[in-house]
Parts: structure tokens; sequence; C-alpha cells
């Protein structure tokens, strides 16, 4: 198991960059107070589905995490739990711009302890400065966008990770309305409808026959290349702007041949790029997603 404790100065994106590790896959809990994470992590361990990277962010206020992380480690190095400390910062001009822009008090002002921004953030400085230099990893954020910060973090965590990209193909039919929440919409009706064959009509994209049908056709097969090779093209470009979901919708008449047949094959392919890839079918029974899936869930 490991234990990511995010830490700096407050202002410099802990918030943030907790939102983007969860989306990397870490369990993660906000502002805990550092006598519970031994107990937290203590239930993880002893749970069935223990998660393997838990990350916590931690601040100013959290003043015996401070005083004792060197115990707080070794504790944690004994039950087998590798620890490791993420420490943002970002210089004192960017902070006061971000907390004049939040309308915020900084917490060192909320406890009484400072009068102005400024003279708050030269105490955290120097309250956080043995933090600081046992951290490790220290990430400068003021210069960093949103996405900046997340392309930062996908770069140090991502690999070990693994999710950093959810694509969800979902598959509907035009006569019952357009698909709402889709990122991306593909049009198959330009194909040939297996509705029309008598043999095919009571089945769906889940079926070989129609699979075969549908894509077994050069004008399926090239349409079918053109979109993946379209996604392919697209996908990092969606990553790299920090989108953590992608839907892509495939839509036909009814939802349950040829949109089927292409969500099918689009995710059957893209599960092998990306851990976060699942099929969903908006107009067909939940049954035939069930007999799709018992089927191999192959489509090609």
């Amino acid at each position: 198991m490991d234990l990511l404790i995010v830490t700096g100065m407050s202002g410099a994106g802990k918030t943030r960059a907790l939102q983007n590790l969860e989306d990397m896959g870490y369990f993660c809990v906000d502002n805990l107070p550092p006598q519970l994470i031994l107990y937290l992590l203590d239930a993880e361990l002893s749970s069935a589905e223990p998660h393997d990277r838990t990350a916590v962010t931690v601040d100013i206020r959290s003043e015996s995490l401070l005083a004792g992380i060197d115990r707080l480690t070794l504790g944690l190095a004994q039950k087998g739990i590798r620890t490791r400390i993420l420490f943002l910062d970002a210089s004192d001009s960017v902070l006061k711009n971000r907390y004049k822009e939040s309308r915020r008090l900084h917490p060192l002002i909320q406890k009484g302890d400072a009068k102005d921004l400024g003279s708050a953030l030269k105490a955290e400085r120097e309250i956080l400065a043995g933090l600081r230099s046992v951290s490790d990893i220290v990430l400068d954020t003021s210069r960093l966008s949103s996405g900046g910060l997340r392309q930062k973090l996908i770069g140090i965590f991502g690999k070990e990770s693994g999710a950093v990209m959810n694509i969800e193909f979902v598959a509907f039919g035009y006569k019952y309305g357009i698909l709402a929440d889709a990122d991306i919409v593909f049009d198959v009706r330009c194909l040939p409808n297996p509705y029309y064959v008598d043999e095919l009509r009571r089945l769906t994209g889940a079926d070989e026959a129609v699979r075969e049908y549908v894509l077994g056709s050069e004008e399926g097969r090239k349409l079918f290349d053109k979109i993946r090779d379209l996604l392919e093209y697209s996908i990092p470009l969606y990553m790299k702007e920090g989108k953590s979901r992608l839907v892509v919708g495939l839509g036909c008449t009814g939802g349950q041949h040829r949109s089927l047949a292409f969500a099918g094959a689009l995710k059957e392919y893209f599960a092998g790029k990306y851990p976060g890839v699942t099929l969903s079918m908006r107009d067909v029974e939940e049954n035939r997603l069930e007999i799709y899936e018992r089927n191999g869930g192959t489509a090609l």
C-alpha cells in the first residue's frame, strides 16, 4: 500500500491536486487530521478490498503532523506502507492573487495568528520549511494552469496509477433522441441496416451475425478504421487538456444493430490501450449487454 501526503502552501493547489489524483485511481481524503491517518490505513489494511493507493491532504492547520512527520512515516513503514510527501508551492505574488480572486481568508488569519496576508504567508513558510525540506516531490504551481497541474501529476504518478482516462462507448438510437451527455457522436446510419434482413431483425450488434453484417463489409471496415484513427489522435489531446472522462456516442436508427456493433468494436480496441474503457447501450434491454459480455465481448 502506498500513501501520498499532499501538503504545501495554502492556495498552492492541494485540493485541485487531490481531485486529479482521485481521477488517477487514488482513494482520497481531504484535510484529514494527522492523528487519524494511522486509523484510516489500519482500516484499509483490514478491509476485504483495500485500496493500494491512498492520498490525503494536510495543511498548516495540522500542526501535529508538522511536528511528528518522522514518527508517522516510521510507523507506516513498519506496517509495510510506503509514504511519500508531495509539497505544492507558489510565489507570494501568485498566492496573493489567488486569495484575492477566491476572497477567502488565509488559515493563519482565521486563527488570529496573523493580521494580514503578507505576514500570514511569511509565517506559513517558516512553519513549513522543515516539511518542505524532507518532501519527496516539490512542485511549484506558480505558472501552472489547472490543466498544467494535471499534466505534471500525470507525468509523476500517472504510469503507476494507470487510470488517467475513462472512456465510455455508448450505443444509442436517434429515433429516441440524441445522446445528451456525449462528448463525441458518430452517426453510423450511412451503413446498410440489418433491421431489414429478416434473420437479423430480432438480433442486436451483440450477436456475431449482426457484427459480421455491419463490420464485415468494405464500407463498414473503412468507416470503423476512420473513426478509430480519429479517436486515437484526439483522445491524447483530451487528456492533455485535463479531461478524465470521455463519452463517445455511436448512433443508428434504433440503437440496436449498427451502433452497438461499432461501440463494441471500439470498446474492444481501446480497452487494450486505456484501463478505464466501458460499453453501454442506452436503448437496448439490459439483458442484451449481459449476453454480449458472456459471448466474450468481441465485436470483430
